[in-house]
């Protein structure tokens, strides 16, 4: 499985931006995506993920009615739409593939249970 997470960049507060992870190396229709992030200083952190084959999202109260995440069958690809955008959601996003598990309540959170990483992409949200 290869992750391929892309369209971080510059963004000023208040602004939008969207991200996307291209996924290949298998059929991903019980496959459970999560995206994380790591601030500077910080530890990385669960902001929200997809069960591709039902379209289940769940989200950290961090990411809850600013953040989407979505998946196009066709491509591939999972989304994560970052709206309203402020210097604490400056960090680097991995997407993340959970393939022996599907995860409910805390076990979202858990990046033990994610077995395949993407390289990260850098969001920096200036004030």
């Amino acid at each position: 499985v290869q992750l391929q997470a892309s369209g971080g960049g510059l963004v000023q507060a208040g602004g939008s931006l969207r991200l996307s992870c291209v996924a290949s190396g298998r059929t991903f229709s019980s496959v459970t995506m999560g995206w994380f992030r790591q601030g500077p200083g910080k530890e990385r952190e669960f902001v929200g993920g997809i069960r591709w084959g039902s379209g289940v999202t769940y989200y950290a109260d961090s990411a809850k009615g600013r953040f989407t995440i979505s998946r196009d069958n066709a491509k591939n690809v999972v989304y994560l739409q970052m709206n309203s955008l402020n210097s604490e959601d400056s960090a680097v996003y991995y997407c993340a593939a959970a393939t022996r598990d599907t995860l409910y309540g805390y076990m979202w959170y858990s990046e033990q249970r994610y077995d395949y990483w993407g390289q990260g992409t850098q969001v920096t949200v200036s004030s």
